[in-house]
């Protein structure tokens, strides 16, 4: 029993190791590489590495990333445990117990389970864990230059618990006096605020690897998705075109799923249990309320201009996919002019309908973009059948080649719709200069998001449907 606790340790700390190391493994995962593991064994450590890696590694780019972890894993020194180090610090087997004990009532009088002293000093696979409920992962996603690392890491510190530490230290130190005397109560406690003051140090190592692995990453490229879109060069466009689709598909099994819950209705708590009494509950049978079906409706706009393009290309693939995830939908494409979409989108095989739409076949694309008579024509011909259901989404940078924003179209056709959402493909800071009219768009609409990236765009599409 002895030896399948410490194998199941090993494996334990090797998934939090990955999982410092930008490795998200779920629970289900992390249950199935225990499996794996048990499967081999540990006599063959590359049985092992293949083992773990069949269930963590999800892109073949990022086993060598996993193979050094590993190896670096198994390559160190065994980490030692905090009773060993406090052991090896001179402390008898009395005081280490006497500790043990506290420590355990601490963890049993905590509602937070011990609060943050004890996964600090454990250090190891308790400070991973202690990271990832801390939302380290999203905390840093945030950090965009080195010169906030500082920043963070003094946000992650709070959010593990290091100054509480400190205060949890002093009441600890008040029951090792009463049990040990003061001497041996300081030199304990001293050993353990070493031993937080090491935590503090993993959680800055942490921040740092982070930010230099995410720019390694960067610098090769990995992260496509969220690479500004007018950087990528015709091979990775057509892998980001594949991750779009991919999520594409992903929204409709939702969508569908959806609709069968719509169509079975839901369930009618007070009718059910009115019937269940006339017959005693048995058969006890549900009754279900029809839900009220809602057909929303997508009105979407897209500058197809040379400015936006290279996001124009990704954001019709979403609307090719609108058109099913959506009751009714109509598109339009705008340079100058205004032109609809919705038959060719109907029609045409999506490879086709993209090319038409680029190479002018709707509207001329060597004009400058006039957002002002694209919205005047919009007002003309489409707002009447804008109304309450309707989501009107315009896709464009916002500027205007100095001519007439039309700005007040933007109140009118928020006055009819439901929710009017701009996607700008420029950052905030580069609003407000030159001819870019985005200033005063922006108060007019619902919401506004800047779409720069393959992953803005997930956002986005997740917000529309949101929306309905």
């Amino acid at each position: 029993m002895a030896d399948v606790r410490a194998a199941l340790r090993v494996t334990d700390e090797l998934l939090w190791v990955l999982r410092r190391a930008g490795f998200a493994i779920a629970t289900s995962q992390a249950i199935d590489a225990v499996r794996a593991v048990r499967a081999v064994g540990f006599e063959s450590r590359d049985a092992m590495r293949d083992a773990i890696a069949a269930v963590v590694v999800k892109r073949a780019r990022d086993r060598a990333r996993f193979d050094d972890v590993f190896d670096g894993f198994f390559s160190r020194e065994p980490r030692r445990t905090l009773w060993e180090r406090l052991a090896a610090d001179g402390f008898t087997d009395d005081e280490v117990e006497v500790l043990r004990d506290l420590l355990d009532a601490f963890a049993a009088a905590s509602p937070e389970g011990g609060g943050a002293l004890g996964a600090l000093i454990h250090r190891g696979a308790e400070l991973d864990r202690l990271l990832q409920l801390a939302g380290s992962a999203q905390m840093l996603e945030a950090m965009q230059s080195p010169l906030q690392a500082g920043f963070y890491t003094h946000r992650l510190l709070e959010h593990v618990g290091t100054w509480r530490a400190q205060d949890e230290l002093a009441s600890l130190r008040v029951r090792l006096v009463d049990a040990l005397g003061e001497a041996r109560a300081d030199a304990l406690v001293a050993a353990l605020k070493r031993e937080v003051q090491r935590a503090a140090d993993d959680v800055r190592g942490f921040v740092q690897s982070t930010l230099a692995r995410r720019d390694a990453d960067a610098a090769r490229g990995d992260d496509l998705l969220g690479a500004p879109l007018t950087n990528l060069d015709d091979a990775e466009v057509e892998e980001v075109r594949r991750a779009v689709r991919a999520f594409v598909q992903r929204l409709r099994g939702g969508e569908r799923v959806r609709r069968r819950r719509a169509r079975r209705g839901r369930v009618d708590a007070h009718t059910t249990l009115r019937r269940a009494m006339r017959t005693g509950g048995v058969p006890f049978m549900l009754a279900r309320r029809a839900r009220r079906r809602d057909r929303p409706r997508l009105v979407l706009l897209c500058d197809v201009s040379d400015s936006v393009r290279s996001v124009a290309r990704f954001l019709l693939e979403l609307t090719y996919a609108a058109q099913e995830l959506f009751d009714r939908t109509r598109s339009f494409v705008f340079v100058s002019e205004l032109g609809e979409t919705t038959r060719l989108f109907d029609e045409q095989p999506i490879a086709a309908a993209l090319t038409q739409a680029y190479a002018g076949g709707v509207v001329p694309v060597t004009h400058n973009s006039n957002y002002g008579r694209m919205l005047r024509a919009f007002e003309e011909r489409v707002l009447r059948d804008v109304d309450r259901k309707t989501t009107v989404v315009i896709l464009g940078d916002g500027r205007t080649n100095y001519q007439d924003d039309a700005a007040d179209v933007l109140d009118a056709i928020r006055a009819r719709a439901r929710a009017v959402v701009w996607l700008c493909p420029e950052p905030r800071a580069a609003w407000a200069t030159g001819d870019s009219a985005m200033p005063r768009y922006a108060p007019r609409c619902t919401r506004v998001l800047e779409v720069r990236c393959a992953r803005d765009l997930e956002t986005a599409a997740r917000l529309l449907l949101a929306l309905r």
